[in-house]
C-alpha cells in the first residue's frame, strides 16, 4: 500500500482522483449532474422571465406617460390660446420669438396625434394579459 501523502501529490500532479490511482472505478452519478444542470437552467429561465416582465412593465408605463404628456400638452396649448398672435411683430426679437412659438405649435399639432396613437397602441400591446 503506497504512502497517503505520495498518493495525494501524485493525484494532484496527474490531475486524477486518488481512487483511480488505486485502481477503483467509481462511476459518477449522471443523474446528479443532470439535476444540477436542470436547476441552473431553471434559475436562468426565471431570471430571463423577470427581466422580460420588468422590460414589459417599463415600456407600458412609458407609453402611458407619453399619452398623458401629449394630452396635457394639448390642454396647455388650448388653455394658452396662442397669445403670440396678438404680439407686435414690428420688434425683430418679438417677431423671431412669435415665429418660433408658432412653428413649435404647428409641429406639435401635426405630430402629436400620431404620437398619441402610437403610445396608446404601445400601452395596449404591453398590457398584462391574464
Amino acid at each position: 500500500m503506497p504512502d497517503a501523502e505520495l498518493l495525494l501529490s501524485l493525484s494532484e500532479a496527474l490531475e486524477t482522483p486518488v481512487s483511480t490511482l488505486l485502481g477503483e472505478t467509481v462511476a459518477e452519478p449522471e443523474a446528479d449532474t443532470l439535476k444540477a444542470l436542470s436547476e441552473k437552467l431553471e434559475v436562468l429561465n426565471l431570471q430571463f422571465a423577470r427581466q422580460r416582465e420588468l422590460r414589459r412593465k417599463s415600456v407600458h408605463v412609458l407609453c402611458i406617460a407619453l399619452c398623458a404628456g401629449v394630452v396635457l400638452a394639448f390642454g396647455v396649448l388650448v388653455a394658452a390660446g396662442s397669445p403670440y398672435l396678438a404680439w407686435n411683430y414690428q420688434d425683430p426679437e418679438t417677431a423671431v420669438m412669435g415665429t418660433a412659438l408658432h412653428a413649435l405649435e404647428w409641429l406639435f399639432v401635426r405630430l402629436a396625434p400620431a404620437l398619441l396613437i402610437g403610445a396608446a397602441a404601445g400601452a395596449f400591446l404591453t398590457r398584462k394579459r391574464t
